[in-house]
């Protein structure tokens, strides 16, 4: 259990150390190569060569110094791939808790580790000063809407459609995530970066379609 929110508080604290570099729709796609290798490692049909080939192609289109990127900073991305890595533990040590603790239990102790694991390291540095009624009030909102909605909804919707509709539902995230950060931080992306998530979106709703892997990937 420790583990399993060690990794979910590193995985969350890596990605939005990302988004402050690199653009919201392209950290979410680089952090979808952990789950998607999670999936791909769990099937052997030779399709899945496919999906990695095109996650590559997608890794590659936005990797700083190329002949393709356009002002991306390579520590953002190197923080959401590790983000993604720590996605892809937490997959598997979620099926591992799951099995042994009811998944509402799982959820809510392991987003205490997961509290304690960012919060504690961080808190000889924070001046309490700045925090003001109104930061606390937003610091309050993004903890239920980034954590507590999202994980209890997708809790329900595993219970009520089946795990490859869900992984391929999962699949239009990096396309939601460019969508917000346009329309609500004015983030604009290039052409390339476009092919760019579209990449890792088809090799991501592809392994869920051909993987044999039954596990399903939670989001952040």
């Amino acid at each position: 259990m420790a583990l399993y929110g060690i990794c979910l508080g590193c995985m969350n604290m890596t990605f939005y150390l990302s988004i402050q570099k690199i653009p919201l729709g392209i950290a979410v796609a680089l952090e979808f190569t952990g789950p998607l290798a999670v999936a791909i490692l769990g099937s052997k049909k030779w399709i899945d060569g496919l999906w990695v080939l095109l996650a590559i192609a997608g890794i590659a289109l936005v990797l700083p110094h190329s002949d393709f990127s356009q002002n991306i900073d390579l520590a953002g991305v190197v923080l959401a791939l590790v983000a993604g890595a720590f996605w892809g533990l937490y997959i598997v040590l979620a099926k591992k808790v799951g099995a042994r603790i009811p998944g509402g239990a799982a959820t809510a102790m392991g987003l205490t580790v997961a509290s304690l694991t960012v919060a504690l390291p961080a808190i000889p540095h924070i001046d309490f000063s700045i925090y003001t009624g109104t930061v606390w009030l937003m610091i309050f909102a993004m903890a239920i809407l980034s954590g507590a909605i999202p994980f209890s909804l997708e809790m329900i919707a595993l219970r009520r459609i089946p795990a490859k509709t869900f992984g391929v539902l999962m699949s239009l995230e990096p396309a939601v995530a460019a969508l917000m950060g346009l329309v609500f931080l004015s983030e604009k992306l290039s052409n390339t970066q476009v092919v760019a998530i579209l990449c890792v979106m088809a090799a991501s709703c592809g392994s869920s379609l051909t993987s044999r892997s039954t596990e399903v990937p939670l989001q952040t």
